[in-house]
Formats: structure tokens, sequence, C-alpha cells
């Protein structure tokens, strides 16, 4: 058996056969905080008597903390066990989930989504669960499916999150998520075995998760507000200095630590660093393109489509969900066969043209449908799939946890990065902005294609 390969750990608990339904519960109730809200930024923003980018912030946060909990939360299940912090993460989600429900100022929704961001672990630690019990073969599938939930739940959430904004408000759509989340709570306690936790010895690296957790949020701080207020303010340098000399503490606690979040060797490896910075560069270009700027184009009554929250939903956020939960599965059946690798950077570069195709013709709504539609088979259903299965087939064999646990971080963090990184742009409300922003989105990606060259496989891998 290949030995970087996910693999069964003996005998299933009699749990097996409802485990991968559990998880898939999980999932889905945290990827409806992303989806589902989406399409109803408008909608909260007059409801809250808000800015856009207020709101906005909250999505921003969102991500960025789902980022963060991604990386520490996944490590601490080395130590606390993977059903402990899935089962934590899930209460905490829907203890914000109720904040936001019945937040009466855009402050307090903030603070909802803060909380429902902590629950970001939720995909790496259902990866680690899957890869502990399943055979690659298995797990094959299972990852298909669980990355076509990342995009989007069939469409069904993007266009249920519109019609909800549009005909009941948004609260009603905080009111779905919270009942899918404690589904996915008494499914996840039911199914999941309590194993015993990976790491045996040593204690949790609290002060190396403290300070990577406060150099992703000044680094992604500097870079929002570099955007809204331009990079001549003093704050955006001083951030990134405070982000860049909290990364060199980490750096250095790492080094010196019995029991080290992250090795330092792992992170040096062109195995780890070259595929975070892919999976980095290509949220920021494209799931920003796809969940933010052309959600605003669509409803925009002046300078975009003109359509409501339902329609756009149902035009822009369906129609590549759908295809990719159909295209995901089979791209992981086929990449063990055709190499994972070549099939990252054939779907980095399709999404690429794709999106300036979207630019070029940003104000024809049928030429960016039709683009959007094919996003659904390079992004959502290719590209995202290679990114999560090499996470797992490059993971360090020491620690075979790091990097689906880093990687995954890299998704939340490249989400938050690149909504603040268009959202200036886009919210300016005029098609040379939208224009631009999806240019911002053509470069990143070409940028992610450069640095997935970068990627060096192991002879001994698949």
């Amino acid at each position: 058996m290949n030995p970087t390969a996910p693999h069964a750990t003996g005998t299933a608990p009699r749990t097996h056969r409802f485990l991968l339904p559990a998880l898939i519960t999980g999932v889905v109730a945290f990827q409806l905080n992303a989806s589902m809200v989406t399409p109803a930024l408008p909608e909260i923003a007059r409801a809250l008597d808000a800015p856009l980018s207020t709101v906005s912030l909250s999505q921003n946060l969102f991500f960025l903390v789902g980022g963060v909990a991604g990386v520490v939360l996944s490590r601490l299940s080395d130590h606390l066990g993977r059903r402990t912090v899935l089962l934590a993460s899930l209460l905490v989600m829907c203890a914000g989930t109720v904040l936001a429900m019945l937040a009466p100022n855009a402050g307090l929704l903030i603070a909802g989504r803060v909380l429902q961001g902590a629950a970001g672990a939720t995909f790496q630690l259902t990866y680690l669960l899957v890869r502990d019990t399943m055979t690659p073969k298995q797990f094959g599938t299972a990852l298909g499916v669980i990355t076509a939930i990342n995009g989007g739940v069939g469409g069904v959430d993007g266009f249920l999150g519109g019609f909800v904004a549009d005909r009941l408000g948004f609260r009603w759509i905080f009111g779905v998520i919270l009942v899918v989340g404690l589904l996915a709570l008494v499914c996840v306690a039911r199914a999941v075995p309590g194993a015993a936790p990976a790491a045996h010895t040593g204690r949790m690296d609290w002060w190396g998760a403290a300070s990577l957790s406060a150099a992703i949020v000044c680094v992604n701080q500097a870079i929002s507000q570099g955007g809204a207020h331009g990079w001549g303010s003093p704050w955006p340098p001083v951030l990134l200095v405070v982000g860049a000399a909290l990364f060199v503490a980490f750096w250095q606690i790492e080094k010196h630590g019995s029991t080290p979040l992250i090795a330092v060797e792992a992170l040096r490896s062109r195995q780890v660093w070259p595929l975070m910075t892919t999976t980095l560069l290509t949220l920021v270009g494209v799931f920003a393109a796809m969940n933010f700027t052309v959600v605003l184009l669509s409803q925009d009554d002046r300078a975009g489509f003109g359509m409501s929250a339902t329609l756009a939903a149902l035009l822009f956020l369906t129609p590549p969900a759908a295809i990719g939960l159909l295209a995901a599965p089979v791209a992981g059946w086929l990449a063990p066969r055709k190499g994972w690798l070549p099939m990252l950077r054939a779907g980095l570069l399709a999404s690429a043209l794709t999106l300036a195709v979207a630019a070029v013709f940003a104000g024809d709504r049928w030429v960016v449908l039709a683009a959007c539609c094919a996003l659904g088979v390079f992004y959502n259903g290719l590209t995202l799939t290679m990114l999560n299965g090499l996470g797992v087939v490059l993971s360090p064999k020491e620690s075979p946890g790091a990097l689906p646990g880093l990687n995954g971080a890299c998704f939340g963090i490249g989400a938050s990065v690149g909504i603040a990184l268009v959202g200036p742009v886009a919210a300016t409300g005029t098609l040379g902005g939208y224009r631009t922003a999806l240019g911002l989105a053509v470069g990143v990606s070409l940028l992610a294609l450069l640095a997935s060259l970068l990627i060096k496989q192991p002879a001994d891998r698949s």
C-alpha cells in the first residue's frame, strides 16, 4: 500500500456505514454558513441599515477565523481526539448562528459570523477521519463528494439563500442553518467513533498557535485596510511588519518546541509550501470572483444585471455548484490514473482562461453565466479536488495530519483575502469596477498556476 495514501486502520467500527453520512451532514452545516449567506448580503445590509462594506466584513472575518481554526483545531485534535474537537466546533457554530439570526445590528452580526467561522476545521477533521477509516479507493470517491460540498451543496444552498432572503428575510437563512447544525451535532455524536488521540506525548503548542494566528490576522487586515483606504495610509505597512515579525517568532517557537504545531522541516519542503501557496492564490482569485464579484454584479440594478437575490442565485450560484457535485467525484477517480499534479495545472489554466472571458464580457449576463458553468467543472470539480487530494498524498510521513490542516486553512484564508482584495473595487458599483475585480482574479489565478509548477512530488508517491 502506498505509504502516503489514505488507509483503513483496521476493522471498521459498527458505526462505519453511518460515518460518512454523519460527516457529510457536518460539512454541509458549515458550508451553508458560507454559500447560503452569500446571495443575501445586499438584503442583510438593507435590513440592518448598514453599509455593504460592513456586511462584507462579516464574510471576510468568517473565512479568516475559519482559516485560523483550520490550523489550530486540526492540530488540537491530535491531542484531544477528532470527535471531541469536531463536536465542540459544531456546538460553537450553532451558538454563533443563533447570535447572527437575532442580531439587531451589524456589530452583533459580525460577532455571530466570527463564532460560525470558528468551526472552520470541519472539512479538515472530516478528511482526517475519512483517511483513517477508509481504503484508498473509498477515500477517492468520498474526497470528491466532500470537495464538491466545499464548492456548494449542489447549488441548492445558493438558490435557497436567495429565495429565503427575498421572501422571508435574512434571519430565516440562519434559522435553516441552525436546524442543519443541530442535526449535524446529533449525527456526529452518534456515528463518529471516539478514537484515541493521535498524539500521546507532549502538550498543545499554544504559543505557536497564538503567534501563527496573530500573524495571519495581521496580514489579512493589512490587505483589507490597503484595499479599502489605500496603501498610502499608515496602517497597512505597519500591520504587514507586525505580521512578518509574528511569523518569525512562530518559526523560532517551532524550531525549539518539543511538540511543534507544524514541523519546520515540513514547511521547508517543496511538498508543502508550494502547495499551500497554490491553494491560497487559487481561493484569492477564483473564489472571490464566483462568490463575491459575480454576486454583486448580478444584483446591481445600475451597472449590473439588476436581478433579485433568488434569480441571481439560481443563475450564477446553483449551476456551477451542481456541476461541481457531478464533476468532483469523477476528478477524484481520475487523479490516481492521470496524475494529481497534471490535472491540478490543467484545472488552474482552464479556470484562469474562463475568468478572462468573464472579465472581457462582464456586461453580458449570458457570457458570465456560461463562464460560471465552466468553472463548475474546472474549479469546483477539478481544481478543488486536486488541491484537497494533494494535501493528503503529499503530507509528510511522520506527521500525516499536518498538511491537510495547513492546506485546509489556506482555503479559508484565501477566501478571506480574496474578498478583502476585490471588495472595494467591486463595491464601487460600476461596470469598470466589476471588470477590474474579475481581471484581478485572472492575474491571481495565473500566479496560482505558476506556484503549482514548483510543487515537487517524491518519486515514491502517487
